[in-house]
Protein backbone atom coordinates (compact mmCIF):
# COMPACT_ATOMS: atom_id res chain seq x y z
CA UNK A 1 0.00 0.00 0.00
CA UNK A 2 2.68 2.24 1.09
CA UNK A 3 4.34 1.40 -2.56
CA UNK A 4 1.14 2.63 -4.46
CA UNK A 5 0.91 5.68 -2.40
CA UNK A 6 4.67 6.20 -3.10
CA UNK A 7 4.53 5.91 -6.65
CA UNK A 8 1.04 8.37 -6.64
CA UNK A 9 3.43 10.45 -5.27
CA UNK A 10 6.16 10.33 -7.60
CA UNK A 11 3.93 10.67 -10.22
CA UNK A 12 1.95 13.56 -8.83
CA UNK A 13 4.84 15.20 -8.52
CA UNK A 14 6.48 14.01 -12.15
CA UNK A 15 4.54 15.18 -14.34
CA UNK A 16 4.59 18.85 -13.96
CA UNK A 17 8.60 19.00 -13.29
CA UNK A 18 8.45 16.86 -16.55
CA UNK A 19 6.16 19.96 -18.18
CA UNK A 20 8.60 22.27 -16.92
CA UNK A 21 11.67 20.68 -18.02
CA UNK A 22 9.45 19.89 -22.01
CA UNK A 23 8.85 23.82 -21.45
CA UNK A 24 11.81 24.62 -20.78
CA UNK A 25 13.91 22.94 -23.53
CA UNK A 26 11.45 24.46 -26.06
CA UNK A 27 12.41 27.99 -24.76
CA UNK A 28 15.82 27.14 -24.83
CA UNK A 29 16.04 25.88 -28.39
CA UNK A 30 13.83 28.80 -29.47
CA UNK A 31 16.74 31.20 -27.60
CA UNK A 32 19.10 29.10 -29.44
CA UNK A 33 17.60 29.37 -33.30
CA UNK A 34 17.12 33.00 -33.10
CA UNK A 35 20.58 33.54 -31.98
CA UNK A 36 21.96 31.42 -34.86
CA UNK A 37 19.58 32.93 -37.65
CA UNK A 38 21.33 36.08 -36.01
CA UNK A 39 24.77 35.16 -36.13
CA UNK A 40 24.81 34.24 -39.79
CA UNK A 41 22.52 37.62 -40.38
CA UNK A 42 25.44 39.35 -39.01
CA UNK A 43 27.91 37.11 -41.45
CA UNK A 44 26.07 38.24 -44.38
CA UNK A 45 25.68 41.64 -43.70
CA UNK A 46 28.31 42.10 -40.93
CA UNK A 47 27.49 46.78 -41.07
CA UNK A 48 23.54 46.08 -41.62
CA UNK A 49 24.09 47.94 -44.90
CA UNK A 50 20.73 46.37 -46.33
CA UNK A 51 18.27 47.29 -43.43
CA UNK A 52 17.67 50.95 -45.60
CA UNK A 53 17.76 51.44 -49.55
CA UNK A 54 20.58 53.29 -50.54
CA UNK A 55 20.22 56.74 -52.16
CA UNK A 56 16.65 57.19 -51.02
CA UNK A 57 14.61 59.49 -53.14
CA UNK A 58 14.49 62.70 -50.50
CA UNK A 59 11.53 65.49 -50.76
CA UNK A 60 12.89 68.69 -50.28
CA UNK A 61 12.87 69.73 -46.82
CA UNK A 62 12.27 73.08 -47.31
CA UNK A 63 12.90 75.60 -44.39
CA UNK A 64 12.97 72.03 -41.80
CA UNK A 65 16.29 70.30 -39.99
CA UNK A 66 16.47 67.03 -41.20
CA UNK A 67 17.31 65.04 -38.29
CA UNK A 68 18.80 61.46 -38.13
CA UNK A 69 18.38 59.09 -35.61
CA UNK A 70 21.49 57.02 -35.23
CA UNK A 71 22.71 53.88 -33.77
CA UNK A 72 21.23 50.07 -32.13
CA UNK A 73 17.66 48.64 -31.55
CA UNK A 74 17.14 51.85 -28.93
CA UNK A 75 17.35 54.30 -31.59
CA UNK A 76 15.60 51.96 -34.12
CA UNK A 77 12.69 51.66 -31.68
CA UNK A 78 12.76 55.35 -31.63
CA UNK A 79 9.87 57.26 -32.88
CA UNK A 80 10.00 60.74 -34.15
CA UNK A 81 8.49 63.06 -31.72
CA UNK A 82 6.51 65.96 -33.13
CA UNK A 83 8.36 68.89 -33.42
CA UNK A 84 7.73 71.97 -35.56
CA UNK A 85 10.21 72.96 -38.40
CA UNK A 86 11.93 69.03 -37.88
CA UNK A 87 11.59 66.58 -39.99
CA UNK A 88 13.14 62.82 -38.78
CA UNK A 89 14.69 60.06 -40.25
CA UNK A 90 15.23 56.86 -38.59
CA UNK A 91 19.01 54.52 -39.07
CA UNK A 92 18.75 52.63 -36.34
CA UNK A 93 19.53 48.83 -36.50
CA UNK A 94 19.18 46.13 -33.98
CA UNK A 95 22.01 44.71 -32.07
CA UNK A 96 24.51 46.79 -33.08
CA UNK A 97 27.76 47.73 -31.60
CA UNK A 98 29.22 50.93 -32.00
CA UNK A 99 31.84 49.54 -34.02
CA UNK A 100 28.93 48.17 -36.65
CA UNK A 101 27.09 51.82 -36.47
CA UNK A 102 30.28 54.06 -36.76
CA UNK A 103 31.39 51.76 -39.92
CA UNK A 104 27.86 52.31 -41.61
CA UNK A 105 27.54 56.03 -40.90
CA UNK A 106 28.64 57.05 -44.48
CA UNK A 107 26.67 54.41 -46.36
CA UNK A 108 23.28 55.16 -43.65
CA UNK A 109 23.68 58.91 -42.79
CA UNK A 110 25.97 61.17 -45.53
CA UNK A 111 23.59 60.77 -48.08
CA UNK A 112 20.52 62.24 -46.01
CA UNK A 113 21.81 65.20 -46.03
CA UNK A 114 21.47 65.47 -42.56
CA UNK A 115 21.36 68.94 -40.32
CA UNK A 116 21.23 67.31 -36.98
CA UNK A 117 22.51 63.38 -35.95
CA UNK A 118 21.12 62.00 -32.54
CA UNK A 119 23.37 59.12 -31.50
CA UNK A 120 22.34 56.60 -29.30
CA UNK A 121 24.63 53.35 -29.42
CA UNK A 122 27.19 52.01 -26.96
CA UNK A 123 25.09 49.24 -25.03
CA UNK A 124 25.76 46.49 -27.00
CA UNK A 125 29.42 46.81 -26.29
CA UNK A 126 29.24 47.11 -23.02
CA UNK A 127 26.81 43.86 -22.39
CA UNK A 128 29.31 41.62 -23.12
CA UNK A 129 31.95 42.96 -20.37
CA UNK A 130 30.85 39.95 -18.19
CA UNK A 131 31.68 37.58 -21.04
CA UNK A 132 35.27 38.91 -21.49
CA UNK A 133 35.98 40.41 -18.15
CA UNK A 134 39.55 40.81 -19.17
CA UNK A 135 39.23 42.80 -21.65
CA UNK A 136 37.04 45.25 -19.83
CA UNK A 137 38.85 48.79 -20.47
CA UNK A 138 39.77 47.57 -23.90
CA UNK A 139 36.20 47.54 -24.67
CA UNK A 140 35.05 50.58 -22.74
CA UNK A 141 38.14 52.49 -24.73
CA UNK A 142 36.87 51.35 -28.16
CA UNK A 143 33.78 52.54 -27.91
CA UNK A 144 34.37 56.00 -26.46
CA UNK A 145 36.26 55.79 -29.64
CA UNK A 146 33.65 54.57 -32.48
CA UNK A 147 31.61 57.40 -30.41
CA UNK A 148 34.12 59.83 -30.81
CA UNK A 149 34.47 58.80 -34.63
CA UNK A 150 31.04 59.18 -35.32
CA UNK A 151 30.61 62.58 -33.67
CA UNK A 152 33.30 63.77 -36.19
CA UNK A 153 32.12 62.52 -38.81
CA UNK A 154 28.90 63.89 -37.84
CA UNK A 155 30.66 67.32 -37.49
CA UNK A 156 32.53 66.85 -41.15
CA UNK A 157 28.99 67.06 -42.84
CA UNK A 158 28.06 70.34 -41.28
CA UNK A 159 25.52 68.89 -38.97
CA UNK A 160 24.68 69.38 -35.71
CA UNK A 161 25.08 66.56 -33.16
CA UNK A 162 22.82 65.45 -30.24
CA UNK A 163 24.69 62.52 -28.38
CA UNK A 164 22.14 60.91 -26.21
CA UNK A 165 23.71 59.13 -23.08
CA UNK A 166 23.43 55.35 -22.71
CA UNK A 167 20.05 54.56 -21.65
CA UNK A 168 20.06 52.70 -18.35
CA UNK A 169 19.61 48.74 -18.22
CA UNK A 170 16.49 47.06 -16.35
CA UNK A 171 16.07 44.30 -13.92
CA UNK A 172 17.52 41.25 -15.62
CA UNK A 173 15.59 38.30 -15.94
CA UNK A 174 17.47 35.21 -14.03
CA UNK A 175 17.91 33.03 -17.41
CA UNK A 176 20.19 36.05 -18.17
CA UNK A 177 22.04 36.61 -14.66
CA UNK A 178 24.96 33.70 -15.58
CA UNK A 179 25.77 36.13 -18.88
CA UNK A 180 25.30 39.17 -16.74
CA UNK A 181 27.18 41.73 -14.31
CA UNK A 182 26.54 45.01 -12.51
CA UNK A 183 29.73 45.63 -14.05
CA UNK A 184 27.74 46.45 -17.11
CA UNK A 185 25.93 49.20 -15.38
CA UNK A 186 29.03 50.93 -14.44
CA UNK A 187 30.43 50.86 -17.50
CA UNK A 188 27.37 52.50 -18.94
CA UNK A 189 28.33 55.29 -15.96
CA UNK A 190 31.80 55.66 -17.42
CA UNK A 191 30.80 56.14 -21.29
CA UNK A 192 28.29 58.53 -20.04
CA UNK A 193 30.81 60.67 -18.59
CA UNK A 194 32.57 60.70 -21.42
CA UNK A 195 29.74 61.08 -23.48
CA UNK A 196 29.45 64.21 -21.13
CA UNK A 197 32.94 65.55 -22.31
CA UNK A 198 32.04 65.51 -25.83
CA UNK A 199 29.79 68.88 -25.43
CA UNK A 200 30.96 71.70 -27.48
CA UNK A 201 29.87 74.27 -30.00
CA UNK A 202 28.39 72.03 -32.53
CA UNK A 203 27.75 68.71 -29.60
CA UNK A 204 24.95 68.76 -27.63
CA UNK A 205 24.40 66.19 -24.79
CA UNK A 206 20.93 65.40 -24.44
CA UNK A 207 20.77 63.02 -21.05
CA UNK A 208 18.63 60.42 -21.83
CA UNK A 209 19.53 58.06 -19.30
CA UNK A 210 18.05 60.03 -16.41
CA UNK A 211 14.96 60.88 -18.74
CA UNK A 212 13.94 57.01 -17.99
CA UNK A 213 16.13 55.67 -14.62
CA UNK A 214 14.40 55.04 -11.53
CA UNK A 215 15.79 56.18 -8.28
CA UNK A 216 18.20 53.02 -8.19
CA UNK A 217 19.56 54.19 -11.61
CA UNK A 218 17.88 51.50 -13.72
CA UNK A 219 15.54 51.21 -16.70
CA UNK A 220 11.98 52.35 -14.63
CA UNK A 221 9.56 49.21 -14.77
CA UNK A 222 6.71 51.53 -15.95
CA UNK A 223 9.19 52.10 -19.00
CA UNK A 224 11.05 48.65 -20.25
CA UNK A 225 9.75 46.13 -22.60
CA UNK A 226 13.05 43.94 -20.98
CA UNK A 227 16.06 44.63 -19.37
CA UNK A 228 17.69 46.48 -22.53
CA UNK A 229 14.54 47.78 -24.36
CA UNK A 230 11.82 50.29 -23.81
CA UNK A 231 8.26 49.90 -24.30
CA UNK A 232 5.70 52.57 -25.74
CA UNK A 233 4.93 54.37 -22.87
CA UNK A 234 9.24 54.58 -21.84
CA UNK A 235 9.61 56.15 -25.28
CA UNK A 236 6.72 58.76 -24.76
CA UNK A 237 8.78 59.81 -21.65
CA UNK A 238 12.02 60.06 -23.45
CA UNK A 239 10.70 61.65 -26.30
CA UNK A 240 9.05 64.22 -23.97
CA UNK A 241 12.63 65.20 -22.42
CA UNK A 242 14.04 65.27 -25.62
CA UNK A 243 11.29 67.70 -26.90
CA UNK A 244 12.00 70.01 -24.00
CA UNK A 245 15.73 69.42 -24.76
CA UNK A 246 15.65 70.46 -28.38
CA UNK A 247 12.89 73.66 -28.09
CA UNK A 248 15.88 75.23 -25.06
CA UNK A 249 18.99 74.03 -26.46
CA UNK A 250 19.23 76.58 -28.94
CA UNK A 251 21.05 74.47 -31.62
CA UNK A 252 22.71 76.44 -34.14
CA UNK A 253 21.91 76.73 -37.76
CA UNK A 254 23.83 75.66 -41.01
CA UNK A 255 25.16 79.18 -41.60
CA UNK A 256 26.44 79.59 -37.79
CA UNK A 257 28.26 75.78 -37.98
CA UNK A 258 29.73 76.86 -41.58
CA UNK A 259 31.34 80.20 -38.92
CA UNK A 260 32.25 77.72 -36.42
CA UNK A 261 34.14 75.64 -39.14
CA UNK A 262 35.97 78.54 -40.39
CA UNK A 263 37.57 78.80 -37.44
Amino acid sequence: MKLVKVSSLLLYLGIPAVGASVALNFFLYGQLKKYYVELNQVRLDPLGLSYYTPKPKLEDKGENKRVIFFGDSRAADWPAPSIEGYEFFNRGVGGQTSAQTSQRFDFHVSELEPDVVVIQVGVNDLKVIPLMPEERNVIIDLCRANIRQMVEDAKELGATVIISTILPVGEVPLMRQPVWSDDIVQAIYEVNGYIDSLADDQVFVFDGFSAIADEKGRLAEDFRKDELHLNAQGYTALNEAFVEFVNTAELPNNSEIAELEAF
